[in-house]
Formats: C-alpha cells, sequence, structure tokens
C-alpha cells in the first residue's frame, strides 16, 4: 500500500485547475469562462462595470443604456432669469438709494445737496453685497435673487458650480450681452439651452432647481 512520495510528507497535492484554486488565463490565449473579461471597445458597459457617472447628479448621463436623456436638469426659462436679476439688483441698489434720499430729505437745500454720510454708507453696503452676491454665485451657483426663484448657475460639461474666478469673468463677459443693442440678455428666448452670449463664452448654463 503506498501513501505517495515519502519526501512529501503532506500527499500529493491537487494540480493546477481544479476547484477551489484561482486560474490564471494562459498568456495570449482570450478569457474564457471563470477568467475576468473586460467588455470589447465600442460596446456599451453591462451590469456589473462601472459606467460613465452622470455630470448633474441625479439625472441621466447622455448616452446610458436604457436610460434617454440628456443628462441636464431642466433649463431656466427667460422670465426666471429676469426675475433674479431684478431681485438681485433690487437687494444690492435698494437700500443705496434708500440712504441717499435720507441725505437729500435732511438737506437744508435738496435742490443743491451733495452726496453726504448716508449715501457714502449706501456706496459701501452696495460694494459688500455685490461681493458677497459673487461669491454666492460662484461657490453655490445661487445668489440670493437665483435661490429665491429656484436658478443655478453651473458648468456646462460637469454641472459643477463655478468658482469666485469664473464666475466674476462670466459678469464681465455680460458685457457681450450689451454690446449689439442688448441682444444677448434676449438671446436665450431662442436659444436651444436658454443661453446668453456671457453663457457661451463661459460655457455656462442656468438651470432649474428646488427652491428653499
Amino acid at each position: 500500500m503506498s501513501f505517495g512520495d515519502p519526501n512529501n510528507p503532506y500527499g500529493q497535492q491537487p494540480p493546477q485547475g481544479q476547484p477551489g484554486y484561482p486560474q490564471q488565463a494562459p498568456q495570449g490565449v482570450p478569457p474564457q469562462y471563470g477568467y475576468p473579461q473586460q467588455p470589447a471597445p465600442g460596446v456599451p458597459p453591462q451590469y456589473g462595470y462601472p459606467q460613465q457617472p452622470a455630470a448633474y447628479p441625479g439625472y441621466p448621463a447622455p448616452g446610458m443604456p436604457g436610460m434617454p436623456g440628456t443628462g441636464m436638469p431642466p433649463l431656466a426659462h427667460w422670465g426666471l432669469r429676469v426675475g433674479a436679476y431684478l431681485l438681485d439688483l433690487l437687494i444690492i441698489a435698494g437700500p443705496m438709494y434708500a440712504l441717499g434720499f435720507i441725505d437729500l430729505g435732511t438737506a437744508s437745500d435738496p435742490a443743491n445737496a451733495k452726496p453726504g454720510m448716508f449715501f457714502a454708507i449706501g456706496v459701501l453696503y452696495a460694494i459688500g453685497m455685490a461681493v458677497f452676491q459673487l461669491y454666492r454665485e460662484g461657490s453655490t451657483g445661487q445668489s440670493i435673487g437665483k435661490k429665491i426663484v429656484g436658478i443655478s448657475v453651473r458648468r456646462e460639461a460637469d454641472g459643477n458650480v463655478l468658482g469666485f474666478g469664473m464666475a466674476f469673468v462670466r459678469k464681465l463677459a455680460h458685457a457681450l450681452d450689451s454690446l449689439p443693442c442688448y441682444i444677448g440678455w434676449l438671446w436665450p428666448l431662442w436659444d436651444d439651452k436658454s443661453q446668453t452670449f456671457a453663457d457661451k463664452v463661459c460655457s455656462t448654463v442656468v438651470i432649474r432647481v428646488p427652491k428653499g
């Protein structure tokens, strides 16, 4: 009766390829059943493989199998954008002019009155509030007015917020909207992406978001 090789006290080991032992695909041989497989080039990813993440959270990415759509939330229409702009303008400039009228009301000769202390305070307020609004828009996508009406400005490519620097550049780019008879401000009325000229230059879109 043989117990195997006397130099191998543990007996024979099962040959490679038996159940319970991981197998490696031979070099140069295409992967078969039991070996990890990767989808072929140009073939949409199937179950078990990571898919392209959506640019805008909560909305499907373009081209995902079985999930048609642009991957972008609803765009803000022109009326919402105008409403947000007017609210922001009122928040920034309203107190400044109100303080200026206090100067006029307290002047001994309102017809010849010059800007006084209250108007100077109003100017400082307007500058500070404008910078704060720009910071909010860059860091959250929403100024106070945009938050009230439920819209947000985002990068068109990935849905991220702009950051303070790009938000500032976008404000400067609005000069392009005013040059040709203010036509750029009206462009969202018929544009497919509801973009102004500044949006197109900076690759931004304004989308609708829940109010809050």
